[in-house]
């Protein structure tokens, strides 16, 4: 049977309205199905905004791939670091809880952790597409490097949705698409924080995550571009802390020697800011008061520390992309287009709601 393609107006129309849809359906306000990863709202699309042009939503006519209802397919979710972190720990309880609560056979759901191994990850890929994946979710250790592993999907035509870190391979042809926050605008909004909660004057270390992907990338180009506003802050160190919290405190031990002076720090994680809180501590000072801190994420921990006076700011990542991971898959496998980019909408936590809205941390 032949299918009529839509034109071009036509297709735009169907994938902003497929954004406008998976928007309505994962509403922060809605609450009829459990919340995922440790109580607080699932990841929500941003707004129609973040869709892709036209040109780039990507269909099952365009890929000719077969159509697998989600609901009744082998599902594999490649996770890509250990679960000592809360972000992975919430993560990957999302994609448990949503196939859950679609009725997916725990047999049904395949899981791998690479351990923050590339190799691994792509083994690990390989060996969920042997084992029948008929449906890939994939959060991408680094931004390179994946692509053996998405070839072997796309040989079996088996579409990968990619969560959290974004790839640079080409979406609709190497992957169907990504569901992320916008990095760039989270490090802007730290920012913002930082020159609010320091009265616009000091001097800033900034823990860096880990090299090789576009969050710390991006995290650290938005930061940088708004606190360019604010003359007086200024950057004075900054190191990476590879987003661990042992290695955070590590290097905040080093930087409190090598600059005394320092008033504020940006974390691009929470599990580096914590880990600078116990170094201030240990230092003597008083975290958040003689040294402000900023981080991105959402966990518990660091909400908890701001209600507690010992933290200053938290935008939220979050990590409960379950829902809307499986929503797009739906999407896809129903014939309709899917943009190249869903932008997730990001909350954030300061001294005025953090005890209030602890519940939504993770």
């Amino acid at each position: 049977m032949s299918v009529r393609r839509p034109g071009p107006r036509a297709a735009l129309i169907a994938a902003a309205s497929s954004v406008l849809l998976l928007a309505a359906c994962t509403s922060r306000e809605q609450s009829a199905t459990p919340s995922t990863g440790g109580g607080g709202p699932a990841a929500s699309a941003a707004s129609v905004a973040s869709a892709a042009p036209a040109g780039d939503a990507c269909t099952l006519s365009r890929t000719g791939y077969p159509k697998i209802d989600p609901k009744t397919a082998i599902i594999g979710f490649s996770q890509s670091e250990k679960e000592a972190n809360p972000f992975r720990i919430a993560e990957t309880q999302s994609i448990r809880d949503e196939a859950a609560a679609l009725g997916i056979p725990a047999d049904h759901l395949l899981v791998t952790n690479a351990q923050s191994d590339l190799n691994k990850q792509i083994g690990d890929i390989k060996s969920l597409l042997d084992r029948g994946a008929q449906l890939l979710i994939v959060a991408p250790l680094n931004s390179d490097g994946l692509q053996p592993a998405l070839d072997a999907a796309k040989a079996k035509k088996v579409p990968v949705v990619t969560i959290d870190r974004k790839v640079t391979s080409q979406p609709c042809t190497d992957y169907l698409t990504f569901i992320g926050s916008d990095f760039v605008q989270q490090g802007r909004r730290a920012a913002a924080e930082l020159a609010r909660v320091s009265g616009g004057t000091g001097k800033v270390a900034i823990l860096l995550g880990s090299s090789g992907n576009n969050v710390t990338t991006d995290r650290t180009q938005g930061f940088k571009e708004e606190l360019a506003k604010t003359p007086g802050l200024s950057v004075v160190a900054e190191q990476t802390g590879e987003f661990d919290r042992s290695k955070g405190q590590a290097v905040m031990e080093q930087l409190i020697q090598s600059h005394p002076d320092l008033t504020a720090v940006y974390a691009e994680n929470d599990e580096m800011g914590v880990g600078a809180v116990n170094a201030l501590r240990t230092a003597g000072k008083t975290p958040g008061k003689d040294v402000k801190i900023v981080s991105i994420d959402g966990t518990r921990n660091a909400v908890q520390l701001i209600a507690d006076g010992s933290y200053n700011a938290v935008i939220e990542s979050n990590p409960r992309f379950g829902r809307l991971a499986f929503q797009t898959l739906q999407q896809f496998a129903d014939g309709r287009p899917v943009p190249a980019s869903i932008v997730i909408s990001d909350d954030s936590y300061d001294e005025t709601n953090a005890a209030q809205k602890a519940g939504n941390a993770y």
